[in-house]
C-alpha cells in the first residue's frame, strides 16, 4: 500500500489570505479563496477604478455592484497585503540579490582561485631578454607568501594527497631553481616525504587532469636541481605507467597536427616541435587556456604572444595564476544551471538572459570547450551549453556531438585514460531536450542512462572533474525523475540540499574554485525563497481545502488525497508568489474536472442527464455573459428558480460550486490582471463539457479527454493574458492537439497501470514519447509567432501529467512532504 501522508492542520483562525472574499449574492457567495488580491504587484484599486470606467456600460448591474462592494473592500486590503508579504517576500534578502546581481554583471573571464603548481610553472620563466632574473618576480613571491602551515601548497581547506604534493612539489622546484628561502623548499621536501604513501589510498578520480604527464617531469627536475626524491617507492612507477599509457592515446605526429588536450599539459612533454606547435596555439596566445603548458612554451620560444597571456593572467590575480585562464564559457553556463536548479532564477532573468547570448555568441558547429574561442571542444559544455540554449528559445544542432561519438560509446575528449561521471551526466541531461528525428540525441540518451546506472549500482559515482556535496543524489535524481517528469520545485528541493555553495571543490591540472558557480550566496537566498514561498503554499493549501469541504466535494469521489495531489502538482509547477492566481485556477480546475468526471462516468448517468448538465450550464453562462442591463437581474433570479423549482441534486449541486467557482477566478484575474475573463473561461469549460455529450460509441468520451487542453486555457486565462489572438495561428491548434493526446494518453495509461492493491506499473511506455519531442520542438522553438509566455502553460500540464504517471504513489508522497510541508534547514 502507498504510504501514508498525513494532512497539516494549520492555525483555526482564517489566515489574512483568507479574509477578502468576493461580494456575491448570498445565493452565489464563493468559497474559501486564498486572496489573490492580496498578491498582485500594481496598483490594485488604481487599475481596479480604471477598468470599471472603462467597462462601466458592458458590464451587468449585479457585477457592476460586485465591483463596487470589491472597490470599497479594496481600501482594507493593505493591512492584508502587508501581512501576507511577511509570509511571502519579508525575509529575502534585497542585499543578497543585489550582490549576486553585482556577480553576475560584473562576469568578464572567469572568476577562478589560484593554482600553485601553475604559479610555480609562470616563476620558473627567466627574463626573455637574457638578464638571468625571474621574468615574473611577483609569482615568485607568491609562492613565498603562501605556503601553508603544514610545508605544502594547495588548496587550503580542502586535502587531497595528489593535489598538494603537485603543487608542492612544483613550488619547491621553484625555490630550489632560483636558490631563494631553503626553509622553504626543505620544508615542502618533508611534506612530500611524509605523504607519498597516501597517493596509494586516493581515488584515481581525484587525481589532477594530467597529473600522470605533469608529476613525472616535475619528478626529473627536481632530480635534476638534487632534490631527493625516491626511486623505490612502488607509486612512482605506477605513475610513470600511466604516463605512457596516455601518450599511447595520442601519437606525437599527432599532437603537432591538430588540436588535442596535450596542448593542455605541454610542460610534461620532452622532444617537442615548437614551430609546429605554435601554429596551434590559441588566439589569446596561450596553449589551451593553461598557464603553466603556456610557460613551458615561454622558456623554450620566447614568443611574444605567450609573454602576453602570462603577463595579463599574472597582473589579474597578483602574482598567482589559476590551472585554467580564461573560463568564460564554463562560468556563464554553470552559473545559470545553478540559479535554474536552486530555484532562483527568477530573481535574474535579464542577467541569465545575456549569459546565455554571450554563449550562443560562441557557439559552434562543434560545440564549445571552457573558454571562448578554444580550438578543443569537451562533452560537458557542450552538453551544458546545449541543454540551456535549447530550453531558452536559441537555435542549436545536435549534431556538435558527433565529435564525442566513436562506435557506440560517446566520450569527454579524444585521448581520454578515463570517463568523467558529470560529463555524461551532463550529456543525459541534454539528451532529453531533444526534438523528433534527433537520432543522435537518442543514442546519447541510451548510452548515457546506462553508463550511469551501471555506475550506480557499483557504487562508482565519484568524478574526475568536481568533488562536490551529493553527486550520487544529483545523478540518482536525474535516472528517478526524467525531464519529462521534472517538476521545477521538487527539483529544487532537491538541489538545495545536494548543492555544497562554497565546499564544492573543482579538479582541474589542481583543485580549484569558481566563486561565481559555487558560493554560500546562492544557497542562502535559495533556502529563504523556498521556505518563504512555501509558507504561502501551506496557506494556499489550508485555503484550497475549506473550499473542497464547502464545497462537498468529497461527496461526488474526490478524495483529500486526490486534492493534496491536484494542489501540490500545481505548486511544484507554478511556485511563484506572483503566480498565485494562475496555481490556484490550475488545482481547482483539476479537482472540479474530477468530479464532474466522476459524476458523469457513474452508471446512473444517462447521456440525457450528461445532455441536461451541459443545457443548464450554457443557459446560466449565456445569461451570465449577457450584456443586458436588464437581464442581468434575472440571471441571478433564474438561478435561484431553477434551485427552487427542482430537487437538490448532486447535479445541480456540482454547477453550482463550479459556477460560483469560476466567478471567482474571474473576479480575482479582474483585481490581479485588469482583465476580465469569465465569458473564456466559461467558454473553455462549455468545450470541455461537450467532449461528455458526444454518442456513446466507446471511443472519444472518457478519461482526460480535453482536459489538458482545458487546463492550459485556465492558466493562460489567469494570469491575465490574450490568447485570441494566437487562435488561428495553425501552430496555436497543433499545441491544444498534442498536449490533449499526451494528457489523455497518460491518465488512461494511469488508470490501466493500477494493479492489485493499488499498486502502479510507473513505466511511461514509448508511444507517447514522439508526442512530446514534437511539443517540446513547438514550445521551445521561435519561428510560429507565438509568444513565449503563452505555449510554455502547454509543456507545463503535459510534464504534470507525465509526472503522475511516471511516479509511483509512494514516490509522489515523499515529493509532496518534502515540497509543502518539510522546512528546508
Amino acid at each position: 500500500m502507498p504510504s501514508a501522508i498525513t494532512f497539516p492542520c494549520f492555525s483555526s483562525a482564517t489566515p489574512p489570505c483568507h479574509r477578502t472574499t468576493c461580494l456575491l449574492p448570498p445565493d452565489l457567495q464563493p468559497l474559501a479563496f486564498s486572496g489573490i488580491w492580496s498578491i498582485a504587484t500594481r496598483n490594485k484599486q488604481d487599475n481596479f477604478r480604471l477598468l470599471l470606467h472603462a467597462r462601466g456600460n458592458n458590464i451587468s448591474q449585479t457585477r457592476t455592484k460586485v465591483y463596487k462592494g470589491l472597490e470599497r473592500q479594496l481600501e482594507t486590503l493593505q493591512t492584508d497585503e502587508k501581512e501576507v508579504s511577511q509570509v511571502c517576500i519579508a525575509n529575502v534578502k534585497e542585499e543578497r540579490i543585489k550582490s549576486i546581481k553585482s556577480m553576475l554583471s560584473s562576469m568578464e573571464d572567469g572568476e577562478i582561485s589560484i593554482s600553485a603548481y601553475d604559479t610555480a610553472w609562470v616563476a620558473l620563466v627567466k627574463d626573455i631578454n637574457g638578464s638571468g632574473v625571474p621574468q615574473f618576480p611577483s609569482s615568485l613571491q607568491w609562492i613565498v607568501e603562501n605556503q601553508l602551515p603544514d610545508g605544502s601548497w594547495g588548496d587550503p581547506f580542502s586535502f587531497f594527497a595528489h593535489d598538494r604534493i603537485l603543487n608542492t612539489l612544483a613550488c619547491v622546484v621553484a625555490l630550489k631553481v632560483w636558490n631563494i628561502y631553503p626553509a622553504l623548499f626543505e620544508k615542502g621536501l618533508a611534506f612530500i616525504r611524509e605523504n607519498m604513501s597516501k597517493l596509494r589510498s586516493e581515488d584515481d578520480e581525484h587525481m589532477p587532469i594530467g597529473f600522470e604527464i605533469a608529476f613525472p617531469s616535475l619528478i626529473e627536475m627536481a632530480r635534476q636541481h638534487d632534490l631527493q626524491i625516491s626511486n623505490d617507492d612502488p607509486i612512482i612507477n605506477e605513475i610513470y605507467a600511466k604516463r605512457n599509457l596516455k601518450l599511447t592515446k595520442i601519437s606525437k605526429e599527432m599532437m603537432h597536427l591538430m588540436p588535442t588536450t596535450l596542448l593542455h599539459s605541454l610542460e610534461g612533454t620532452a622532444g617537442l616541435d615548437w614551430k609546429k606547435l605554435l601554429k596551434l596555439q590559441c588566439q589569446d596566445g596561450s596553449f589551451l587556456f593553461s598557464p603553466s603548458s603556456t610557460a613551458f612554451a615561454l622558456m623554450h620560444t620566447k614568443n611574444e604572444n605567450c609573454l602576453n597571456y602570462l603577463k595579463k593572467a599574472v597582473e589579474k590575480f597578483n602574482g598567482g595564476v589559476p590551472n585554467v585562464y580564461p573560463v568564460d564559457l564554463f562560468e556563464h553556463i554553470w552559473v545559470v544551471d545553478r540559479l535554474e536548479r536552486l530555484g532562483i532564477s527568477r530573481y535574474f532573468q535579464s542577467e541569465i538572459k545575456e549569459c546565455l547570448n554571450y554563449v550562443y555568441r560562441y557557439w559552434t558547429e562543434d560545440g564549445i570547450g571552457w573558454a571562448r574561442n578554444s580550438r578543443v571542444q569537451d562533452i560537458d559544455d557542450t552538453a551544458m551549453g546545449f541543454r540551456l540554449l535549447r530550453l531558452h528559445g536559441h537555435e542549436v544542432s545536435p549534431y556538435a556531438f558527433r565529435h564525442f561519438k566513436k562506435g557506440g560509446e560517446f566520450f569527454c575528449f579524444v585521448g581520454q585514460s578515463t570517463q568523467a561521471i558529470t560529463g555524461i551526466y551532463n550529456l543525459y541531461r541534454a539528451s532529453q531536450v531533444l526534438f523528433p528525428r534527433e537520432k543522435l540525441l537518442e543514442e546519447a540518451k541510451t548510452f548515457a542512462s546506462k553508463f550511469l546506472r551501471e555506475k550506480q549500482e557499483s557504487n562508482q559515482l565519484l568524478d574526475k572533474w568536481i568533488i562536490c556535496k551529493n553527486l550520487p543524489g544529483e545523478v540518482g535524481y536525474a535516472l528517478d525523475i526524467p525531464w519529462y517528469a521534472n517538476l521545477p520545485r521538487v527539483e529544487a528541493r532537491f538541489y538545495i540540499e545536494q548543492y555544497g555553495g562554497e565546499n564544492d571543490v573543482w579538479i582541474g591540472k589542481t583543485l580549484y574554485r569558481m566563486p561565481y558557480v559555487n558560493n554560500n550566496e546562492y544557497l542562502e537566498l535559495a533556502k529563504t525563497d523556498f521556505n518563504n514561498c512555501q509558507a504561502l503554499h501551506q496557506l494556499e493549501w489550508n485555503s484550497i481545502h475549506k473550499w473542497y469541504m464547502k464545497s462537498n466535494l468529497g461527496e461526488f469521489g474526490v478524495g483529500r488525497r486526490e486534492l493534496l495531489q491536484a494542489y501540490f502538482v500545481a505548486a511544484a509547477s507554478i511556485f511563484e508568489p506572483e503566480r498565485a492566481s494562475e496555481r490556484l485556477a490550475w488545482a481547482r480546475t483539476a479537482v472540479l474536472v474530477e468530479a464532474i468526471r466522476m459524476y458523469m462516468e457513474i452508471d446512473i448517468t444517462s447521456l440525457d442527464v450528461k445532455k441536461g448538465f451541459l443545457k443548464d450550464f450554457n443557459t446560466i453562462i449565456n445569461n451570465n455573459d449577457s450584456s443586458s442591463n436588464d437581464n442581468s437581474n434575472n440571471n441571478i433570479n433564474n438561478i435561484n428558480g431553477m434551485r427552487k423549482a427542482e430537487s437538490r441534486t448532486k447535479g445541480k449541486e456540482l454547477m453550482e460550486t463550479l459556477l460560483k467557482t469560476l466567478n471567482c477566478m474571474a473576479m480575482e484575474t479582474l483585481v490581479a490582471r485588469s482583465v476580465d475573463v469569465q465569458h473564456d473561461l466559461h467558454s473553455a469549460w462549455n468545450k470541455w463539457l461537450l467532449t461528455w455529450c458526444r454518442d456513446e460509441d466507446g471511443t472519444e468520451r472518457g478519461v482526460g479527454d480535453g482536459e489538458g487542453e482545458l487546463l492550459v486555457h485556465t492558466i493562460i486565462l489567469c494570469a491575465g493574458r490574450c490568447i485570441s489572438e494566437d487562435q488561428s495561428n495553425p501552430h496555436y491548434h497543433r499545441l491544444f492537439l498534442l498536449t490533449n493526446s499526451i494528457c489523455r494518453h497518460l491518465r488512461l495509461q494511469l488508470f490501466n497501470s493500477m494493479g492489485h492493491h493499488g499498486k502502479k506499473d510507473c513505466r511511461v511506455t514509448d508511444p507517447i514519447e514522439p508526442v512530446m519531442q514534437e511539443l517540446v520542438q513547438l514550445v521551445l522553438g521561435n519561428s510560429d509567432g507565438i509568444d513565449p509566455d503563452i505555449k510554455r502553460p502547454f509543456l507545463t500540464v503535459a510534464k504534470s501529467f507525465y509526472y503522475a504517471a511516471h511516479c509511483t504513489p509512494d514516490i509522489i508522497n515523499h515529493h509532496i512532504t518534502k515540497v509543502l510541508f518539510e522546512n528546508v534547514a
